[in-house]
């Protein structure tokens, strides 16, 4: 049993099955159907995020910060993708019927319309630039394509207007490793892994990783890339591969908890390691060994010199460390202090100065 139905061109409303049954009940009369004296339902609760808000937050914070928003084309030159060597020519979405040679594909990195837009200021005279920019970046996998949302955030120039009373300060990579901070702890994303890299188009660069997922990669973009857009000043800039933030924001919750009534203990730590133990290593190694009472750890010196042998460096390294619900004794620190110890002589070979 079934209708076959033919829908008047002028009906362009009535698209679905659904909207052909609203026509028969309009006709019928909704007031005819008989309506159930009991309903049964369940109600079920399910988080989802909202990313229009995360997108807002994030976008408002970095205006506040002194950052214009920029609004690109997805389009590219095919020659572009040359020049960052983790990006594939042959993974290019190529446009079948081109406006010119310059606008022949769509863009795999956001990169090049946002040294697209420093070029553009400063043949204008406009040298001191802080830009960000929300984005999609699209690639072809065999006869699939995929999409990918980005945060770009690019520095260049002063980070003030020229002025008597304002910092000469230029852009450097402590300022956008901060604007990257600053964004991840606004979102609630902590425990983040560092690895230094030179790869995604930078010379100098970090990668932060989290549930060993790549979260965003910032640092000194490669001034062969620069000039290949004649931008002939440093540029810093920062990648956040948008869709993994999303996912972890998604899985964050955020509490408040009471501050301690207790007082916090400091103990300082001097670590002789090779020059290939990073910092984050040694945080990492310090976190597995006590999470209970140990709250941070910081480095606030680092030493390399003639007075040391080679291929070693010297951290210093400065343990906060606290409880709720008492106040911690010495015999308690001292021996937080030595498991401490242990893990580090174990796991680098370090030796305590």
């Amino acid at each position: 049993d079934g209708l076959s139905l033919l829908v008047p061109p002028f009906r362009t409303d009535v698209q679905r099955e659904v909207d052909v049954i609203e026509e028969i009940l309009r006709i019928y009369g909704f007031n005819t159907v008989s309506i159930p004296s009991k309903l049964d339902t369940i109600i079920s609760y399910s988080q989802v995020i909202n990313i229009e808000e995360i997108r807002n937050t994030i976008s408002d914070l970095l205006s506040n910060s002194g950052f214009n928003e920029a609004m690109n084309n997805s389009l590219t030159k095919d020659e572009n993708t040359k020049l960052i060597s983790e990006l594939d020519i042959e993974q290019n979405v190529v446009i079948l019927n081109p406006l010119s040679k310059d606008l022949n594909v769509m863009r795999q990195s956001l990169l090049f319309s946002g040294l697209e837009n420093i070029a553009y200021n400063h043949n204008r005279k406009s040298m001191d630039i802080k830009i960000y920019e929300f984005g999609k970046t699209y690639r072809k996998k065999g006869q699939k394509y995929s999409e990918s949302q980005h945060l770009q955030v690019l520095v260049s120039g002063r980070l003030q207007s020229e002025n008597w009373n304002a910092n000469s300060d230029k852009a450097d990579f402590f300022f956008i490793k901060e604007k990257v901070e600053h964004i991840l702890n606004r979102l609630g994303i902590k425990d983040v892994q560092s690895e230094q890299v030179n790869t995604y188009g930078f010379e100098e660069a970090l990668m932060y990783k989290c549930k060993n997922k790549r979260l965003v990669c910032f640092g000194k973009l490669d001034n062969k890339i620069c000039k290949a857009f004649d931008v002939k000043s440093e540029v810093y800039a920062a990648d956040f591969d948008w869709d993994t933030v999303l996912d972890l924001v998604g899985h964050t919750k955020n509490g408040f908890q009471e501050i301690s009534k207790f007082p916090v203990v400091r103990r300082d730590l001097s670590l002789l390691v090779d020059k290939s133990v990073s910092f984050d290593k040694l945080r990492m190694i310090a976190i597995k060994a006590d999470n209970k009472i140990l709250k941070s750890v910081s480095l606030f010196d680092v030493y390399e010199g003639s007075k040391l042998p080679d291929g070693k460096k010297s951290y210093a390294l400065a343990f906060t460390m606290g409880d709720a619900t008492r106040t911690l004794t010495d015999m308690h620190v001292d021996k937080v202090m030595k498991k401490l110890m242990n893990s580090f002589r174990q796991q680098v070979g370090a030796e305590i100065r």
